[in-house]
């Protein structure tokens, strides 16, 4: 099969990608071989490539918003068979025995491991799934709509959860890309009222088009002071400007895995009057299937740019330079 591999982590003008002919893998115990059909290009993926992220395992295919068919099922009782349609998101496996695993909390789990990043991922023809870790995807949506959901749709749902927005809330989105404009729409849904900032003209359209309230430059500030904010882009400069937005007992939430370094803070300014600051570490299956059946009651407008799986450097490249507008998403089939 076609696979691209991660050669050589550096800038994407460097090209990391490498493209081979590769054996299929084969599933083993409690595994799904799923044919890909399409592959979501995420931020993440694009930090594997250039090494901001230290490399896990050597020469790995990356992607991990797989929308796939089950060709083969190792073993029984996985809960899928040959012929479904199944979702292969970021989180790949964990102990289920830790204490963090043990709350419910399995995203924070030291063990836990990652497709495309710790396994071979999705820009490839095929791929390998612990079927406890697959998803049943909903309804309605196309397979180049339903690959942003798995990943950038599924960690905006949790930053969303960890931003805590009150009831009829004030939130506020930095950065708008494949999943803060998913986010969105889910904060709309739930009665929010979002305000978006980003340097992007193309993206500020479509966020007006989505229903935002309103939509300015990343280092504006927004129209009405914010209960809560969320920051996708992974520019650790704007936590700055995204606290001192947020009223009183606000709440700003990072969603990216990697942030450049973040300018000192001034305590009166950016923290006082219990303003607060969230992380944000992968997600887990019953957040995943929550998000999923909220997308399945609640139709989701997802906005993607579609690359054929040989131009996968290409969509990397796109990404890393702000040309897409949404979610690329690589058609393998």
């Amino acid at each position: 099969m076609t696979a691209w591999r991660v050669a050589r982590p550096g800038p994407m003008a460097s090209g990391p990608l490498d493209r081979a002919r590769v054996p299929v893998p084969r599933p083993g115990a409690g595994e799904l071989l799923v044919r890909v059909l399409v592959c979501g290009v995420c931020r993440t993926d694009l930090h594997v490539a250039e090494g901001d992220l230290p490399v896990h395992r050597p020469g790995v295919t990356p992607g991990h918003e797989v929308v796939g068919e089950v060709v083969a099922v190792g073993g029984e009782g996985t809960g899928f068979a040959t012929g479904d349609r199944a979702g292969i998101a970021w989180l790949r496996g964990t102990c289920g025995r830790c204490r963090y695993c043990l709350r419910g909390r399995e995203n924070l789990c030291p063990e836990s491991r990652y497709t495309g990043w710790d396994a071979d991922g999705g820009y490839a023809e095929y791929a390998v799934v612990p079927a406890a870790y697959a998803l049943p995807l909903p309804g309605g949506y196309s397979d180049d709509e339903l690959a942003p959901l798995l990943c950038a749709g599924l960690i905006g749902y949790h930053a969303l959860e960890r931003a805590e927005v009150p009831e009829g809330g004030r939130l506020g989105i930095y950065g708008f890309g494949g999943s803060a404009h998913l986010t969105a729409q889910v904060a709309i849904a739930r009665g929010a009222t979002v305000h978006v900032m980003t340097r992007s003209a193309e993206a500020r359209e479509l966020a007006l088009e989505l229903g935002a309230a309103s939509a300015g430059d990343a280092a504006e500030p927004p129209p009405e002071p914010l209960d809560s904010a969320i920051l996708f882009a992974p520019a650790g400069a704007l936590v700055l400007p995204a606290l001192e937005a947020l009223d009183r007992g606000g709440t700003l939430a990072i969603a990216g895995i990697h942030l450049s370094d973040v300018p000192p803070l001034n305590y009166d300014q950016h923290l006082f009057q219990e303003r607060q600051v969230r992380s944000v570490t992968a997600n887990t299956r019953a957040g995943a299937r929550e998000f999923l059946a909220f997308a399945g009651e609640h139709h989701l407008s997802v906005s993607t740019v579609p690359y054929p799986l040989d131009q996968a450097g290409h969509a990397l490249a796109d990404l890393a330079a702000d040309r897409v507008n949404g979610a690329a998403v690589l058609r393998v089939r």
